[in-house]
């Protein structure tokens, strides 16, 4: 126990001096705060162009009323012109586009003759907007010649909203559903990147090591099971303390930056929304159902969830930073270790396609709850399932397997490790593998 300590203090303590850990460590969230802010200013600045807009309709159904101003669209009507003069007076103007609308005998015709002329290729934002507003006023002409009653029908609308509870009287709700979703996937998500980015490193700190021929002179004195369990644990540790730091510069850069610079957060957030889309936002918010999502994450066991998010997170993380480490042992460079490195992955991306788009759809069918027992994939499925309500029999199955594989895991991989540290020039397979693991002493 003493040696796996000082391995653990050894690793951590040379991951943590690592410069490139150091830069990596305060630069990876300036910079992901940056590109945040890059891509508000950029966006918030393609907002604020104003885009002239012009258009001829010798159809004569259409109004100013219809093509209303906004702040980023101006439309002017230029039908006395007519197509082939106002086509020419856009090309040479400062003008976003020309829409002509044709004289058709039919709505359902016109709605497909409507042509649009530019200089460049027009955004998709705007031709959406053009667009919706086309379609609402022809939808509108055909119902009042169905002799329908506009208002009537304005007024008929109304919103169902349908309380959910389960058999022992637990209430539940939509928007509830929502905050288990954003919960469980964003669980699943950190859980993947992490395997990734700290299995991966044990892997290239056992090349390294090996390739220097440290390794040698270390395990003569030292268990190569220990030595390998030191490791995992030892860059675990460096990589939760990277996170951690990640997480409390993020939220001060958080608060300090709409400070400094002035920036409305409430702008932020709707700096990508249409007038269209910015209506439904404030209807939304004037049904509540805003509050009800903050109410329905606040409702989820937050504590349940954060408990077994450590759990699996090590779970997971020792399982697959086990195989990382064999496969560092077995190959002499990154290069040789992408053979091994594809079975490995495949279970890992796997629980990550199974959870976004099986759990979150139907959390209690068989494929999810078949998933959230195999231990390689059962870190990021279960971890989905848990907001959605999980028997805590199942959870207690799902770890006690998740344990004994990574038990099996750490067995095979330390007799692969133990002769693959001193293989050298020598590319391994599969069958090599098969043999070092059938080794005795």
């Amino acid at each position: 126990m003493k040696k796996l300590k000082l391995i653990i203090k050894r690793e951590f303590i040379a991951k943590v001096k690592n410069r490139s850990f150091i830069i990596m460590t305060f630069l990876s969230p300036l910079l992901m705060v940056g590109m945040g802010a890059l891509v508000f200013f950029l966006t918030k600045k393609n907002k604020e162009k104003v885009k002239k807009i012009v258009y001829v309709d010798e159809s004569q159904i259409f109004s100013k009323e219809v093509f209303k101003d906004s702040k980023t669209l101006l439309f002017e009507d230029y039908t006395k012109l007519g197509i082939e003069e106002t086509k020419k007076k856009v090309e040479e103007g400062d003008y976003y586009g020309a829409l002509y609308i044709p004289k058709k005998d039919s709505l359902e015709i016109l709605a497909s003759s409507i042509e649009f002329y530019s200089k460049d290729s027009p955004g998709l934002t705007v031709m959406d907007d053009i667009e919706r507003k086309i379609e609402s006023h022809l939808k509108n002409l055909k119902l009042n010649n169905f002799g329908i009653d506009l208002a009537k029908i304005k007024k008929s609308r109304i919103s169902a909203d349908i309380k959910m509870f389960n058999f022992s009287g637990e209430k539940s709700s939509k928007a509830k559903n929502l905050a288990s979703i954003i919960a469980g996937g964003a669980a699943g998500y950190l859980l993947f990147m992490f395997v990734l980015i700290y299995g991966t490193s044990v892997m290239r700190s056992v090349i390294e090591e090996k390739t220097s021929r440290i390794i040698e002179v270390i395990v003569s004195s030292v268990k190569p099971f220990q030595l390998m369990l030191g490791k995992i644990i030892g860059n675990a540790s460096a990589g939760l303390l990277q996170f951690f730091i990640w997480g409390l510069i993020i939220a001060g850069l958080s608060m300090i930056l709409p400070l400094v610079f002035g920036v409305n957060v409430s702008e932020m957030q709707t700096a990508q929304v249409s007038a269209e889309q910015m209506e439904m936002v404030n209807e939304v918010a004037k049904s509540g159902k805003f509050e009800r999502l903050i109410r329905g994450i606040l409702d989820l066991p937050l504590l349940k969830m954060f408990v077994l998010f450590i759990f699996y997170f090590f779970g997971g993380y020792m399982l697959y930073s086990s195989l990382f480490a064999a496969i560092g042992a077995a190959v002499d460079s990154e290069t040789d270790s992408q053979q091994f490195m594809t079975p490995i992955m495949l279970p890992l991306i796997l629980g990550v396609y199974v959870g976004f788009f099986t759990v979150i759809n139907d959390p209690h069918g068989p494929i999810s709850v078949i998933f959230s027992y195999i231990p390689f994939t059962s870190p990021i499925v279960m971890l989905m399932r848990i907001p959605f309500g999980v028997a805590w029999w199942e959870i207690l199955v799902s770890l006690l397997i998740l344990i004994l594989t990574f038990m099996s895991a750490v067995w095979i991989a330390a007799k692969i490790y133990r002769v693959g540290i001193l293989m050298y020039g020598k590319k391994a397979n599969y069958k090599d593998l098969w043999k070092w693991i059938r080794y005795s002493s």
